[in-house]
């Protein structure tokens, strides 16, 4: 953790583990070939994991088919590997059918039936959803293992179609207090290790064997020590904000530097600032995504225009960032920054190092001797929480309705996406609940016409008759043509901000670089109701800075 938070006394019940595989009914059959195939046990369980996804685009990728098809043989038994050879002549439909039924009923269950599996739910929240840290009784985020399944991955991971294994309490490391009673694993197993570190803030952890990359059990966001730590994140990008013009004029000095090393240090402190790249780390060995980080940027991964677009010193990046989500940007530099970039890349091969002279760790070795606590990251923090405010201010309307306000609050969280590169593919439903809201939006057209024709009778009638009850229905059709307005426009903003938003995700950045007092600050100041921003379990995770805002609050 590295940020002074220590805990005392810590208990919990360990992990809850997803439930064992329960085989199919004998009616449900798998096809090979045209022809009925019994599966051994761990096979079939695997072939549920395709069956179900089999009206889901993944399970048309190549790679996503290939990957499971390799990882699928490797668990079946020698026999089943001499049948089943290619994966064109697997019939997963009966399967698949089994399970859409099966989603089907519960959804058709009796309000008692869906109140009983919701009790039991609650059950097992009551007795592992909570642990004693320091004497009180705090909520745990996510305390289920997550179960097996395929691996889906973001953008175009290599990896997708993959087997994500069970998770078994031999995989597990538990952390907890010396003197609390440690957790009893499921029986006739043990735990990996048992471990008493009151520096961090997880209570169990496990490698996951795709990338091979440690999962966590934490506490909930909400607690004491999460939202410490959460402040302390924030405060330290709030401190940058006092510094950040010195160390600009730093390193735009360090562009010109004797030393190659300062001069590519520099370049890459530029790109970190300006585009929010994050530094990049170096992988794990046997990780076969290609992602890179500002740091780890190779030649061919960039190129370079004297004048494009009407611009000048124009530099075009195309890489895979994390998640292996493409980054692809062309943005205009100073000119020292160009020309370091020629320099950079001579007589380098595409695959050579852009900046060969500098990795991750020297970068931050440097950012930490400029402010305690720096690295790149605070950057994106400090850079995304700025964008927003500076957005806010220039895109709300003080006269505008909350829908109106809403759409100018994802307008500058939508910036703040663009510039950290959230990105998402279209949701499978956009096209079809666009339709739906289009519908709506035909529907509501249709009554306003309707409403404004009323209205029109009604006051024909007043010049008529001239009475108290003709001009009563007067009043009454204007109120009715008013509302009817209002929630045209309403669904308007809605169809704006949806069209807006298909491919970009905003909840990244709201969740996790976005100081939440900013967003505070912003409802109170213009009367907008925080939950119409940040949900249930949102607002839990900021409670600390709903309790402390005023709407004077400036980053």
């Amino acid at each position: 953790m590295g940020d002074g938070i220590k805990w005392k006394q810590l208990e919990h019940k360990g992990p809850y583990f997803a439930p064992l595989y329960e085989p199919l009914p004998e009616n449900v059959q798998f096809y090979y070939d045209g022809k009925p195939l019994k599966l051994s046990l761990a096979t079939e369980e695997i072939a549920t994991f395709y069956a179900k996804m089999l009206d889901h685009e993944y399970t048309t990728k190549e790679i996503f088919q290939s990957n499971f098809f390799n990882d699928w043989r490797k668990e079946m038994t020698p026999e089943e590997r001499k049948t089943i050879k290619r994966l064109d002549k697997c019939d997963f439909k009966e399967i698949h059918k089994y399970f859409v039924d099966k989603s089907e009923a519960r959804k058709a269950l009796s309000k008692e039936e869906k109140q009983k599996l919701k009790e039991e739910a609650d059950k097992i929240q009551e007795e592992y959803g909570y642990c004693i840290l320091d004497g009180h009784r705090e909520k745990i985020g996510n305390f289920k293992t997550e179960p097996p399944g395929l691996f889906r991955g973001r953008g175009d991971h290599p990896k997708m179609g993959m087997l994500k294994k069970r998770i078994m309490p031999e995989d597990v490391v538990i952390n907890c207090s010396k003197d609390s009673k440690i957790p009893e694993p499921p029986a006739g197993h043990k735990w990996k290790e048992v471990r008493f570190d009151n520096t961090v803030t997880w209570l169990a952890s496990w490698t996951e064997n795709i990338q091979n990359t440690l999962k966590y059990i934490m506490l909930n966001p909400s607690s004491k020590l999460k939202g410490e730590k959460d402040w302390h994140k924030y405060e330290i990008a709030r401190r940058l904000k006092d510094v950040v013009h010195k160390i600009r004029a730093q390193y735009q000095a360090d562009w010109k530097s004797k030393e190659m090393k300062t001069r590519q240090r520099a370049v890459a402190l530029y790109f970190i600032d300006k585009l929010a790249l994050r530094a990049g780390n170096e992988k794990e060995e046997g990780e076969t995504a290609d992602t890179v980080g500002c740091c780890s940027l190779r030649v061919e991964h960039i190129k370079l225009y004297r004048n494009l677009d009407g611009q000048e010193h124009v530099v075009e990046f195309d890489f895979l960032g994390k998640d292996s989500i493409r980054y692809y940007n062309k943005v205009s530099v100073e000119k020292p920054v160009f020309k370091n970039l020629q320099l950079f890349m001579k007589n380098k091969d595409p695959g050579d190092d852009l900046f060969d002279r500098l990795n991750t760790s020297i970068l931050n070795r440097h950012l930490q001797s400029l402010m305690k606590g720096l690295s790149a990251k605070v950057f994106r923090t400090y850079n995304a929480s700025i964008t927003l405010q500076e957005q806010l201010k220039a895109l709300t309307n003080a006269e505008d309705n909350v829908a109106g306000k809403l759409l100018s609050y994802n307008r500058a969280n939508r910036a703040v996406a663009i510039l950290c590169n959230h990105q998402r593919s279209t949701p499978k439903t956009f096209e079809k609940s666009m339709q739906i809201l289009q519908t709506k939006i035909d529907e509501k057209k249709q009554q306003l016409k309707e409403a404004q024709l009323e209205l029109k009778k009604a006051e024909d009638e007043l010049k008529e008759k001239n009475d108290d009850k003709t001009e009563a229905n007067v009043q009454k059709k204007k109120k009715l043509l008013e509302r009817l307005a209002e929630q045209l426009a309403k669904l308007e903003v809605q169809a704006t901000d949806k069209e807006e938003n298909k491919q970009i995700a905003l909840g990244t950045s709201k969740l996790n670089y976005l100081d939440p007092r900013i967003t505070i600050a912003w409802c109170k100041k213009f009367g907008v109701p925080i939950e119409k921003v940040y949900n249930k379990t949102q607002r839990e995770k900021f409670a600390w800075a709903i309790d402390m805002t005023d709407e004077d609050f400036e980053f």
